[in-house]
């Protein structure tokens, strides 16, 4: 496949879903993306140049947007972690609240339903620096209030995976 026709597809076909190969292989990626696709292979049981092929795939598709470092938060000087409710006028997706990515201590936002507009993940050096940053929310236009959860304790903190859970409780089968 050539680079020109790489990201091309059939006009009028949905993208092909995720099969249980698939789904191994971003696991395995999310698990540790410098594995080479030869210990990917072998993982989840296809041959190096298959999988090679449908990392192709999953990057031209979208599926897989990218591979990234994880950083230890502490060790890069940011270990005060928040989660800050913004309430605002009129708040949707507007280039007021598109400027809050502009901060580097915004890991995540979410437009969301309920009491609150966005929810920020916000990460900080210190308590002081929170503050900091909570004083140039209320500078943006339309900000009213905010809420905010500091983190004592993280037990889990990972990328999206690609596994499926099961129904949960299982359901049995109907009776014959």
């Amino acid at each position: 496949m050539t680079a020109e026709t790489e990201e091309l597809q059939a006009p009028g076909r949905p993208p092909r879903p995720l099969d249980g190969f698939d789904r191994r292989i971003l696991s395995a990626l999310v698990l540790d993306a410098r594995q080479s696709y030869a210990e990917i292979a072998q993982s989840v049981g296809l041959s190096a140049p298959a999988v090679h092929e449908r990392v192709k795939r999953l990057r031209a598709s979208g599926v897989l947007k990218g591979i990234h470092a994880a950083l230890d938060a502490g060790a890069v000087g940011k270990p005060f972690l928040a989660f800050v409710h913004v309430d605002a006028d009129g708040w949707g997706k507007s280039q007021r609240m598109l400027r809050l990515t502009a901060f580097p201590e915004v890991e995540e936002m979410h437009s969301v339903a309920g009491d609150t507009c966005v929810i920020l993940k916000v990460r900080t050096a210190s308590a002081q620096a929170m503050e900091h940053f909570l004083s140039q929310l209320y500078v943006l236009p339309g900000v009213r209030a905010t809420k905010s959860y500091v983190v004592l304790s993280t037990y889990a903190e990972r990328p999206v995976q690609a596994t499926v859970t099961e129904a949960w409780p299982p359901v049995p089968p109907p009776p014959e």
